[in-house]
């Protein structure tokens, strides 16, 4: 009996979807719940499993090619034998290298070549594929200066330092998240008035009390890990719960004060940067919220998100220090109207009632739309989050 292979049911925020990978070819044998496709949309990439035990029968739609919501992808002959592949032709023998083809230089050969006007055709490569090493480059070198006085040297000019092979270039598609993060950002950036202040906050206090608690922390939460992301996380609610305005969002003529906090974390991923929500960040500790940041990685870097994870969100938060970014100016993501940039942390030295100290600083940064949100809206919210992180134990204290 035929099965139908069809395209998820998206959600009505999501209009189509890309056929990202056929995961089997046609004969190959299935096994019930067996992924067979992956459908790749604006925000996720949705999985295509098996209905029954079977064979591929045909492929409907291709890798590449656009599907809607529920529309035929292939079909799967339910219990069908899997044929095997016919064998393949010999390949024609490999025509011979032409004796004057130029080699593949590293970069720090090509370098030694030309300082010394060594010829590339000259160099025997031992590197894979007959590439050519620094080593065979220093080889060529000592045996130049050791060829008798009398022998001419080759013709520095007899062949190309660069090889054909040595600039490659390669050419793929965009990928729809990846266009999709290029269309609102283009979008954010001509339809907000976007503007970015910038503080920079005493990281010494929260490092002292996590080396203090971490180990008692992981212990005591079942193995969850005490992070900074959550005294930034917690220090933003506090901060979004005083500035209201920076929770909002524009609908419209229309401006919606949320009465909750739901905090997006920016995630990077092999697609891209994601970015999952902490629902009701409020009413979260410091250990769930930890627990739900590292999930979201886990679930990232697998290609697990659910577009649920990734919908909504009041105000997102992005920390491009862990790649070392030292300062930035983050773009909003609409509909929201503030973002907040984290930084690398930084030993600076600093003036401390007259004393210079070395302490570690980190540099914040909040981009906002400055049709609903005013300067000193922006710059108190960024001085609420600094006293609060500074002075950790206000926090719990709810002060």
């Amino acid at each position: 009996m035929a099965i139908d292979i069809k395209a998820p049911t998206f959600p009505e925020s999501i209009a189509d979807g890309t056929v990202a990978t056929w995961h089997k070819k046609p004969g190959e044998a299935v096994k019930r719940d067996e992924l067979i496709v992956d459908i790749e949309t604006d925000k996720v990439v949705m999985e295509v499993l098996a209905e029954a035990d079977g064979v591929i029968a045909e492929i409907v739609k291709n890798e590449g090619d656009t599907v809607l919501s529920g529309e035929l992808l292939g079909k799967l002959t339910e219990g069908g034998a899997a044929t095997a592949a016919p064998a393949a032709a010999p390949a024609p023998a490999a025509a011979a290298p032409a004796a004057a083809e130029a080699p593949i230089l590293s970069p720090a050969a090509r370098k030694i070549a030309e300082e010394n006007a060594i010829a590339a055709n000259s160099i025997t490569g031992t590197g894979k594929g007959g590439r050519v090493t620094k080593e065979d480059a220093v080889a060529a070198v000592e045996a130049k200066k050791s060829a008798p006085a009398g022998q001419p040297a080759a013709a520095a000019t007899a062949a190309p330092l660069f090889a054909a092979g040595d600039r490659v270039e390669k050419r793929v598609p965009m990928t729809r998240l990846r266009a999709k993060v290029a269309e609102r950002l283009v979008e954010a950036q001509s339809s907000m008035a976007m503007l970015t202040t910038f503080n920079e906050v005493n990281m010494k206090p929260v490092m002292e009390l996590r080396n203090k608690y971490k180990d008692l922390f992981e212990k005591t939460h079942n193995g969850v890990r005490l992070g900074f992301m959550s005294f930034f996380v917690k220090a933003a609610v506090e901060a979004l719960k005083r500035q209201p305005g920076v929770n909002a969002s524009i609908d419209g003529n229309d401006i919606v004060y949320h009465g909750y906090q739901d905090i997006g974390v920016a995630v990077s991923s092999d697609r891209g940067l994601v970015v999952p929500v902490l629902r009701n960040a409020e009413f979260m500790s410091l250990a769930e919220i930890e627990g739900g940041i590292n999930e979201f990685g886990k679930k990232a870097k697998a290609g697990k998100l659910t577009i649920e994870e990734m919908t909504g969100g009041t105000f997102t938060i992005s920390n491009g220090g862990v790649f070392g970014s030292l300062l930035s100016t983050p773009i909003v993501n609409p509909p929201q109207t503030a973002i907040l940039g984290m930084h690398k942390i930084q030993e600076r030295p600093m003036a401390v009632n007259g004393q210079v100290v070395i302490l570690p600083m980190m540099y914040l940064a909040l981009s906002y739309d400055h049709r609903l949100i005013d300067g000193k809206e922006a710059v108190t919210f960024l001085v609420t989050m600094k006293d609060l992180l500074e002075d950790p134990a206000r926090l719990l204290l709810d002060i």
